[in-house]
């Protein structure tokens, strides 16, 4: 390699930190679900320092193992099919207060999807209400935000579908709106 093309080389690296460092969204690199690397918006999103969060399983961002464990199967086969997924969800932050967050997933490995995963994480709660859910409330949320049905996510929950009803129709009362889309465009902020 000539030495153009070296200093080229090496200034691009310089850049591809800059911008990991930078990036005004949450970038955070996982193997086998533990924290390899994360930028500073990562860390400063969920309330932590980049230190606290380095080599620890990404369940310390979960508030309980049920969920942490739930969580991984929502986009496991996306992420063997395609190599990616997509969603939006309800997350804790360090001090317990919830948001709202766009989180996409990359892995390297289809065949072995949680293998070593990229992922990015975006603060959307700008643009969502303030909201107090049970956990399992979010969960529900989260699927019928997803489209799916109640059989769909009784099955990713292992509840049965007639439970999820119930959370459903209790979630339709708590926020006075008369069905799913209302309910979803009540808490995502988005009005169609």
């Amino acid at each position: 390699m000539d030495a153009d093309r070296f200093g080229q080389n090496q200034n691009l690296q310089g850049l591809d930190v800059l911008a990991f460092e930078h990036a005004p969204i949450g970038i955070v690199l996982t193997e086998d679900r533990i924290i390899r690397a994360c930028n500073r918006a990562f860390a400063e999103m969920f309330g932590f320092e980049r230190d606290e969060l380095i080599d620890q399983s990404f369940r310390m961002l979960y508030p309980s193992n049920k969920e942490f464990e739930a969580i991984r199967e929502v986009g496991f086969e996306a992420l063997r099919e395609t190599g990616r997924y997509a969603d939006e969800r309800v997350m804790p932050r360090r001090d317990g207060t919830l948001f709202w967050c766009r989180v996409r997933v990359t892995t390297f490995f289809p065949d072995e999807p949680l293998k070593r995963v990229i992922l990015t994480f975006a603060d959307i709660s700008e643009t969502r209400p303030d909201i107090a859910l049970t956990l399992r409330e979010r969960q529900i949320v989260n699927g019928l935000a997803q489209g799916k049905t109640s059989k769909e996510i009784g099955r990713d929950l292992d509840i049965s579908p007639r439970t999820v009803e119930e959370h459903r129709a209790r979630l339709l009362a708590k926020f006075e709106v008369r069905n799913v889309a209302g309910l979803v465009a009540r808490l995502t902020g988005y009005q169609g």
